[in-house]
C-alpha cells in the first residue's frame, strides 16, 4: 500500500469506486479535493475517478485558461492519465510518467501527436528510439507499434484525431 494512504482515507475512497476499479488503490490527486481520486494498479497506471466514482473524463472548465503542465501531477512509481477531451472524433489526454515507468507496446488505428510538456521522454516507434525534451513533439503513425519510456520523469499531451480508418 502507498505510504501516504491512511486507513480511513482508503475506506472512504474505496466506497466511491465503481465495480470496474476493484483491486486498485485509491490516492487523492494532488491539488484536488476528495471527489477526485487517482487510482494506481500494482504501482503502475493511475486514472482519475470522478465524483461518485465512475472512471471517466477529467474535463477542464471551458473558456477558462489553464497552465497545462499544472493540471497533472507526478505520482511515485506510476503513470497518471487524465483525459481532457474525449469525443467520437478524437481525444486529448495528458499523462505523467515517473522515472523508470512506461507503457507497453501499443498500436493505434489513428495518427497520434505526442507533445512533451515537462522533462524528457523516450518514444520508440517501429523499433526506432526517439528522445524528446520539453517543447518537442512527434507524430506516432497509425498502425505502427510504439512504446513510451521514462528514463527520467516527464509529462506529455497526446492528441488523436479520428478521421476514419487509414
Amino acid at each position: 500500500m502507498h505510504p501516504s494512504i491512511n486507513n480511513s482515507m482508503k475506506k472512504t475512497n474505496t466506497r466511491l469506486l465503481s465495480k470496474k476499479s476493484k483491486g486498485l488503490i485509491a490516492l487523492p490527486v494532488s491539488g484536488d479535493d476528495l471527489r477526485n481520486i487517482g487510482l494506481v494498479e500494482k504501482g503502475r497506471v493511475a486514472r482519475i475517478v470522478r465524483e461518485r466514482g465512475s472512471i471517466g473524463n477529467y474535463e477542464l472548465e471551458k473558456s477558462k485558461g489553464v497552465i497545462i503542465v499544472e493540471i497533472i501531477e507526478y505520482v511515485p512509481n506510476a503513470v497518471l492519465i487524465k483525459t481532457i477531451i474525449k469525443k467520437t472524433t478524437g481525444n486529448i489526454t495528458v499523462m505523467s510518467f515517473d522515472t523508470g515507468e512506461g507503457l507497453t507496446e501499443k498500436t493505434s488505428p489513428f495518427d497520434t501527436f505526442a507533445q512533451i510538456i515537462d522533462g524528457k521522454a523516450e518514444i520508440v516507434i517501429d523499433g526506432i528510439s526517439n528522445l524528446l525534451e520539453t517543447g518537442e513533439g512527434i507524430i506516432l503513425p497509425a498502425h505502427r507499434p510504439n512504446i513510451f519510456r521514462a528514463n527520467e520523469r516527464f509529462k506529455m499531451i497526446l492528441t488523436v484525431i479520428k478521421s476514419g480508418y487509414e
